[in-house]
């Protein structure tokens, strides 16, 4: 094992609290000269925005280090599409998307792309419905979702992330979407490439079973799985066998040391 890749809302912090032992983990990490990058698929708040957020609560992160949908789809739209975005995405990640032409927020019509993120409270039946008729008076705007996770553990309790809207767009306008984050491959594989480390040489430390764990595993990926944020025990129990379950990143030093020694 050479690199960590790490997921961080419900493995290094919750909501604005760190998980306790996380940044005593990023040390350990960083004494060690062990690569590691964050893979998150929020689609919330901006780069900028994490690393200040990373920096309060006690972990220095560049930029560079941490790799969004919103990154992933700033590139796939500069090389793949031929004219203006639809953003439905919140306000800090449009700063992602300043090189690429985008319509006005209240056109329902001319997307090359209608680009999903999570917009939390924002999304009701209007927001929805004008992402949909985007699509059906542009038969070939391509429908780009800014990662598919399920859902998420707020401070108020679980909430629905982007993959409910997308797969409802997929279906009422019979289009399947190009997934720009987990648990899509190419997502998993920018970021290997990002350490220079193969797959196999990688481990892969998240709270979700399905779209860290799994996700991972299928490309060659070490799967951890954490006992904090959205894990629930009901997840050990769906046919998914992470090559570790730790009840927290503050286990991840001494499991690495047990598996190198």
């Amino acid at each position: 094992m050479k690199a960590v890749l790490i997921d961080l809302d419900g493995v290094i912090y919750r909501a604005d609290r760190m998980i306790p032992g996380a940044a005593e983990s990023m040390a350990w990490l960083e004494r060690h000269a062990i690569p590691y990058v964050f893979v998150t698929n929020t689609t919330s708040c901006a780069r900028g925005d994490l690393v200040a957020k990373l920096l309060k609560l006690g972990i220095a992160a560049r930029a560079s280090q941490i790799h969004t949908p919103a990154v992933a789809a700033n590139r796939w739209l500069a090389d793949n599409a031929t004219g203006p975005a639809a953003l439905f995405v919140p306000p800090p990640v449009r700063d992602e998307f300043r090189s690429i032409p985008h319509l006005d927020d209240h056109a329902e019509s001319g997307a090359a792309s209608v680009v999903i993120g999570d917009l939390g409270d924002a999304w009701d039946f209007p927001t929805l419905n004008r992402a949909f008729r985007l699509l059906m008076g542009s038969p070939q705007a391509q429908l780009v979702a800014l990662g598919m996770t399920r859902y998420w553990l707020a401070e108020d309790g679980l909430r629905l992330d982007v993959a409910a809207f997308v797969k409802a767009l997929e279906h009422a306008a019979d289009r399947r979407a190009v997934v720009l984050g987990k648990p899509a491959a190419e997502f998993f594989e920018t970021a290997l490439g990002a350490l220079a480390c193969p797959a196999g040489e990688a481990v892969m430390v998240g709270d979700d079973i399905r779209g860290d764990v799994h996700a991972a595993q299928q490309l060659g990926i070490t799967g951890v799985l954490v006992r904090t944020g959205k894990f629930r025990d009901a997840d050990l129990g769906i046919g998914i066998s992470p090559e570790a379950v730790l009840d927290s990143i503050a286990d991840l030093p001494g499991w690495w040391q047990a598996q190198t020694t």
